[in-house]
């Protein structure tokens, strides 16, 4: 059993060398376990200097951090983007999710770049730290990716598209944060208010975003190897992994790693309206003769391909892929299988493919509006938006012409 309460490990004596860091360090003892959680900022220089200070004092059996093997390789790795292949990702139907993750990183980074710092800087210099001394290090945050999609999944969809048009809005942000208004934000009475207005905005969103990973930690860290342990966290997660450790439950992490299955409301919608306008112009076909029901057809790829085509042309995309969104548009909205973004993008990957070094300059081309049409990475971004904006548009017009000559 735990040999402290819940409150006595949120205030657990931390030994005079970390008292000025009171709020940063917090100790926890279980039993004949200790764990000294770090809270830092993801783009601190002092969260850096915080974390090689503790792992060298403690000399811990065991150094956890908040990274998942995905994230750690991109931090890690400078080569990254040189083995990521985006045809590959596309196939995957995993695009969307790319771009998410690159908006957020780049938005991150651009924060880092004000204070002269990559994000996540002092994760990765817990891993060093804990490699110069021998020192075991676990990664025990959970595949980035399931969090999105489960993030995602649990987000009505009208609150989709207003955090999705908030996250663009923000790129185009100029936030100037100092290190002092970082270590404001990490103080716990300012994160406890800021969680819990989340909480109150997107209950879902802050339960699998911090409450779901403080599980998840929380566990990760139970499971590491040794009786002292030094876990580095966003300060966010300082919180409810000191009460989750205090509490003493065990998580069962196989439930937080399902990523959920999609809606069956949309199972219906997606093959429901592909059913209604096919029975449309067959049942035009059957009462107004084979012309009618032509005339139909004629009108849903002209307006299905004009709007997805003349997305890939505002997106500047190669003529193939212009093309193609003309021809794919009609076929693929009659299939929820896969939408005539994706397709897009694809040819289009194919055919001006992007090159590293727009992965590593994103962060700064993302707010200039040029560079959207210049760099081929964002371009993919707009063909991928504008030529499925298009194709939505046309099936929406489509569909509307359709029923109406039903009833003529």
């Amino acid at each position: 059993m735990s040999e402290t309460t819940p409150s006595e490990a949120e205030t657990a004596a931390a030994g005079a060398p970390q008292e000025e860091h009171a709020d940063e360090v917090r100790r926890v003892r279980l039993g004949d376990r200790e764990f000294i959680l770090v809270g830092t900022a993801h783009v601190s220089h002092r969260s850096v200097e915080l974390v090689r200070e503790v792992i060298e004092r403690e000399r811990p059996d065991c150094v956890c951090v908040e990274l998942d093997p995905q994230r750690y390789e991109a931090l890690a790795k400078k080569q990254q983007w040189e083995a990521l292949d985006v045809k590959e990702v596309i196939r995957r139907k995993q695009f969307a999710t790319l771009m998410v993750n690159l908006l957020l990183a780049a938005y991150q980074k651009r924060m880092g770049l004000q204070l002269g710092i990559q994000p996540g800087e002092e994760l990765l210099e817990a891993t060093r730290v804990a490699a110069e001394h021998d020192i075991p290090v676990e990664l025990c945050d959970r595949d980035v990716r399931v969090t999105l999609r489960r993030a995602i999944a649990a987000t009505p969809f009208w609150r989709r598209l207003v955090l999705g048009a908030e996250l663009l809005a923000s790129v185009f942000d100029s936030p100037k944060i100092t290190e002092e208004q970082l270590q404001e934000l990490k103080k716990q009475d300012v994160l406890n208010e800021l969680m819990a207005e989340l909480g109150r905005y997107l209950p879902s969103l802050k339960r699998v975003l911090i409450d779901e990973r403080d599980a998840y930690l929380t566990e990760r860290m139970r499971q590491a190897p040794g009786r002292r342990i030094v876990a580095v966290v966003g300060a966010g997660h300082l919180q409810g992994i000191c009460e989750a450790l205090a509490a003493e439950t065990e998580v069962d992490l196989e439930p937080l790693d399902v990523i959920p299955p999609i809606s069956p409301v949309w199972k219906v919608l997606g093959w429901g309206v592909p059913i209604l306008i096919v029975g449309s112009i067959a049942w035009i076909g059957y009462s107004k003769g084979v012309g009618a029901a032509g005339d139909n057809v004629l009108y849903w790829i002209l307006v299905n391909g004009g709007w997805s085509s003349l997305g890939g042309l505002l997106a500047l995309a190669h003529p193939l892929t212009i093309l193609t969104a003309f021809v794919a548009a009609p076929i693929t909205s009659l299939t929820p299988v896969i939408g005539a973004g994706y397709v897009c993008v694809f040819v289009q990957a194919v055919l001006v493919p992007p090159v590293v070094k727009e992965f590593q300059t994103l962060g700064e081309d993302l707010v200039k509006v040029r560079r959207w049409w210049q760099s081929k990475l964002l371009r993919l971004f707009l063909v991928f938006v504008l030529t499925g904006w298009g194709s939505l548009l046309g099936s929406v017009q489509g569909l509307t012409k359709i029923i109406s000559n039903l009833f003529q």
